[in-house]
């Protein structure tokens, strides 16, 4: 059942190692079976170099696993929550990157303050209101994911393919998971340099809105002119 969905959520989920995003098992990725409606992801507690084809998990949005013989991922309710509340994302990462979890920790939005921010987040991404005491001790994974959903009344999630969740780390989305895990590597990389531009100038404010808009725009705008023209 979904083997190539499995064959790339298990290439994430190393891309997600790879590219030192994660140590140990603090991390995850999935994807999602439009068509169906299946998710496939990682099972939980795995080592990544241990991961193999068929330890990946099959659940429906409900979260029963269909296939699978071990565990899913215990964030497994905050990735269905996001699918159902963001139909057009393909694929989902969940991971304690250090500098983008510094943020998270911090309970501070992460500022765009420069152009290459822009060019992949339209704004400042997000952090989540801190969760309640009744929601840790309910439902806590799904509780995040609502938090999340929450945050992004009023936002895209296209155009803002991540959110910082308060005191704990970050997700990313994409239309695949491959892309999920490009958009975390982006959103450390940004955590990084916001970290460091503040230490510079600590009054450092966002870019300006024009700025803003012409550089996410050019790239991913209606009538956006970055890169080549797709092959017909």
């Amino acid at each position: 059942m979904l083997d190539n969905l499995k064959q790339e959520v298990r290439e994430a989920n190393l891309d997600l190692q790879q590219k030192s995003l994660v140590i140990y098992t603090w991390g995850n990725v999935s994807g999602i079976d439009r068509a169906q409606n299946l998710v496939v992801i990682k099972p939980s507690g795995v080592a990544y170099e241990e991961l193999k084809i068929e330890d990946m998990v099959v659940v429906d949005l409900e979260g029963r696993v269909l296939e699978g013989s071990l565990n899913p991922s215990s964030d497994t309710l905050s990735h269905l929550v996001l699918y159902k509340s963001f139909p057009g994302i393909g694929g989902i990462v969940h991971a304690h990157a250090p500098y983008a979890t510094i943020w998270a920790q911090a309970c501070r939005p992460l500022p765009c303050l420069g152009t290459t921010h822009a060019d992949y987040f339209h704004g400042s991404v997000p952090v989540t209101d801190p969760l309640t005491s009744e929601q840790i001790t309910g439902n806590y994974e799904e509780e995040t994911g609502k938090a999340i959903v929450e945050k992004f009344k009023g936002l895209d999630p296209a155009s803002m393919p991540g959110v910082l969740v308060a005191s704990h780390g970050v997700f990313t989305w994409g239309e695949n998971p491959l892309m999920a895990v490009h958009n975390m590597v982006v959103l450390e990389e940004l955590a990084k340099m916001a970290w460091g531009t503040l230490q510079l100038n600590p009054d450092i404010e966002s870019i300006p809105k024009e700025l803003l808009d012409k550089h996410f725009l050019r790239k991913h705008g209606k009538n956006r002119y970055y890169g080549q023209k797709k092959k017909s």
